[in-house]
C-alpha cells in the first residue's frame, strides 16, 4: 500500500514536471536575463556617475552615448547580439508574470549589492520599514514592482489605502518610484496620479508625466481635514506610434510615504537615492577593467568571459 502511494506520487512529480512552462532554447533563459539585466542595470549607473563626472549633466548627448557603449560592452560579455537579446525580451514581453519574477531577483541583488559597496540599508531600501520614526512611515500596502505595457490590462497600477487611526490632521504624503524604460523604439508616455480624499468630500491631488529613468516623486501637502482615503495609479500609454515593438515599464521600489505634521516645523524630505546611484560609487580598485571611471570612450573594452 505504501509503494503504491510512492507509485503515484512520483508519477505526479514527473507530470508536473513535464507540464511546467519552459523557455524556447532559442530565447535568452530566465537565469541568464537575470544576470544580463543585473548587470546592465549595475553599467547604467555607472554610465550616469560618469556623465555627471566630466560633463556637469545627466542630460546631455554624451550620457545617450555612454549608456549605449556599456550596454554593447553586457552583450559581448554574453556573446550576444542586440537582435538576440530584443527577440528574448519581446518574448518575456507577452509573458510578464515571468518578466517580474526575474526583476523581483535583480532588484534583491542590486540592493545587496549596494550595501556590500557602501551604501546604508536605508539608502537602498528608502523608508522600507512600515514605521522610521513616530513622524515617518511608509504606507504603501501593494506589491513593490510591477511590469507595465502598453496594452489593457497590463498598462495600469493602481492603489486605494483606507485611512485608519495612524492617520492624523495635517500629514503630507509622497508617492515615489524607480522607472526603467526597456523600448526599441517609439515615444515614452507615462502617467503617475495620487489623490487624497478628506472626510468633508474635498480632494488634493498631483500628477505628472514622465519618460526617463530614475527616480521619480509626488507631493500632497497637508491640510486640516481627517484623512479618509488614498488612491491613484501609475498609467503606460502607447505613445504617438502605432507599433508593435517591444516597449515596457519596469516600475519598481515604489513607496507611499507619510509624514505627520511636526509642532513648529515644516516636514521637508530628503531626495533618496536610488540603487543604481550606490552602485555607482563602487571604488575603481574594485571595478572591472571596462567600468573604471577615467577611461575615455573609445578606452574602453568590451568584457570578455
Amino acid at each position: 500500500m505504501n509503494l503504491h502511494r510512492y507509485h503515484i506520487v512520483f508519477l505526479f512529480l514527473v507530470l508536473l514536471t513535464a507540464c511546467s512552462p519552459k523557455v524556447p532554447s532559442e530565447y535568452i533563459q530566465p537565469d541568464d536575463m537575470e544576470d544580463i539585466l543585473y548587470d546592465y542595470f549595475v553599467s547604467q549607473g555607472i554610465a550616469k556617475q560618469e556623465n555627471l563626472t566630466y560633463s556637469g549633466s545627466s542630460s546631455s548627448r554624451p550620457m545617450d552615448y555612454k549608456r549605449e557603449l556599456y550596454f554593447e560592452a553586457v552583450l559581448k560579455k554574453y556573446d550576444l547580439t542586440r537582435a538576440e537579446f530584443d527577440s528574448s525580451l519581446v518574448y518575456y514581453y507577452t509573458r510578464s508574470d515571468r518578466f517580474v519574477k526575474i526583476w523581483k531577483n535583480v532588484q534583491e541583488r542590486l540592493g545587496e549589492a549596494a550595501i556590500e559597496y557602501g551604501a546604508s540599508a536605508g539608502e537602498v531600501e528608502n523608508f522600507t520599514a512600515s514605521t522610521l520614526t513616530g513622524d515617518t512611515a511608509n504606507i504603501w500596502n501593494g506589491a513593490i514592482s510591477q511590469v507595465l505595457v502598453p496594452y489593457a490590462p497590463y498598462n495600469r497600477l493602481q492603489y486605494r489605502l483606507q485611512a485608519d487611526t495612524a492617520y492624523r490632521k495635517g500629514d503630507s504624503f509622497m508617492l515615489a518610484w524607480n522607472s526603467n524604460f526597456l523600448y526599441q523604439s517609439g515615444s515614452k508616455d507615462a502617467v503617475a496620479y495620487i489623490a487624497v480624499k478628506y472626510k468633508n468630500d474635498s480632494v488634493a491631488s498631483s500628477v505628472t508625466h514622465f519618460s526617463v529613468d530614475g527616480r521619480s516623486q509626488l507631493r500632497i501637502d497637508g491640510c486640516e481635514e481627517p484623512v479618509k482615503e488614498i488612491n491613484g495609479f501609475i498609467y503606460l500609454g502607447q505613445g504617438y506610434e502605432n507599433t508593435s515593438n517591444l516597449r515596457m515599464l519596469i516600475v519598481s521600489n515604489i513607496q507611499l510615504i507619510r509624514f505627520h505634521k511636526k509642532e513648529h516645523e515644516e516636514v521637508v524630505p530628503q531626495p533618496q537615492k536610488s540603487v543604481a546611484d550606490s552602485l555607482s560609487q563602487v571604488p575603481d580598485s574594485l571595478r572591472p577593467r571596462h567600468h573604471r571611471l577615467g577611461e575615455r570612450p573609445d578606452q574602453i573594452k568590451p568584457i570578455t568571459q
